[in-house]
């Protein structure tokens, strides 16, 4: 074959839709490990079938990939829940971290902010696929169909519960990344300098803490989420104080599309912190912080 081999050609396609791939996956289970797993997997049948044909004479390759993927994912989907039941504390998605760039932050591209998939883990996995497929990446009911081998009818079904239900937790909104990147500054300095009332001021009534440290974190983390601007504020300087005696380095990164912060200790990331601005004005409403190491170790400092 002029080019190249049929498995090279299979290679080449397969390599070409990767990062599309890579995105529906992880918004579906929120685990980079996991999500390159789901994508072995698809490689693996994708060469399988293809390995003996010239892979880009094959109708809608971007498709077939897709529907392979994504059913993959919804099987993995099974394993992740049993994990979750022996998982300890709060469980939160595995942060994307990327550099800091307000260029990027406002386009958002195809990434889901924390917040939101945190609410994406209160559908059923295959409300999850339909929302994250139309919602995100602007597939048809009709095309979301023959990938999860439903009816159009079906899907419309699933995806007016999945929009139902996430927006009634979440109501659609962007945060200015300018002013989220002000917030999550002032956040910092108030939270590391141990002051109560700055912190106070910034925090809405209803802001909810979650701290995810799959049991492994250094000091501990709380084992459910803490509700409340009081308990949320004390809880945060009661554990910055402990901390004191620390150096701490503080990078501003992406994460999964929001400014955000990542905190270093003398020689590893110790934490990453993201917050979820009300859509009202500037006072933070939710606090995601990821501090289990295992979720941290693709996290460079430069």
């Amino acid at each position: 074959m002029p080019g190249g081999t049929a498995e090279d050609a299979a290679t080449r396609v397969f390599a070409d839709h990767r990062e599309l791939l890579f995105s529906v996956v992880y918004n579906l289970l929120g685990s980079v490990a996991d999500t390159e797993d789901v994508l072995q997997d698809t490689w693996l049948a994708w060469s399988a079938r293809y390995g003996d044909e010239d892979a880009e004479e094959v109708g809608n390759p971007r498709a077939y990939l897709v529907r392979i993927a994504v059913n993959t994912a919804l099987t993995r989907q099974s394993q992740i829940s049993r994990r979750r039941e022996t998982y300890v504390g709060p469980w939160l998605p595995e942060p994307l971290v990327g550099e800091d760039d307000a260029a990027e932050s406002a386009e958002r591209s195809e990434a889901v902010s924390m917040a939101l998939l945190v609410v994406l883990e209160t559908l059923t996995p295959l409300e999850r696929a339909v929302f994250v497929l139309h919602e995100v990446f602007g597939y048809a009911h009709t095309e979301i169909a023959p990938i999860l081998d439903r009816s159009p009818s079906a899907v419309r079904q699933l995806a007016h519960r999945a929009r139902e239900h996430v927006h009634a937790r979440r109501p659609r909104y962007q945060a200015d990344p300018k002013v989220q990147r002000q917030v999550t500054e002032r956040f910092l300095q108030a939270s590391l300098g141990g002051d109560l009332e700055s912190l106070l001021d910034m925090l809405a009534p209803d802001v909810t803490f979650w701290t995810d440290g799959g049991g492994k974190a250094r000091g501990g983390a709380a084992l459910r989420p803490v509700r409340g601007r009081d308990k949320v504020a004390r809880l945060i300087t009661s554990a910055t104080r402990r901390r004191w005696d620390e150096k701490f380095a503080v990078r501003y990164r992406t994460v999964n599309g929001d400014p955000s912060a990542v905190l270093f200790g003398e020689d590893a990331p110790f934490a990453v912190m993201v917050l979820d601005l009300a859509p009202d004005g500037d006072r933070v409403r939710g606090i995601y912080a990821v501090v289990n190491p295992d979720k941290l170790t693709r996290i460079d400092e430069e």
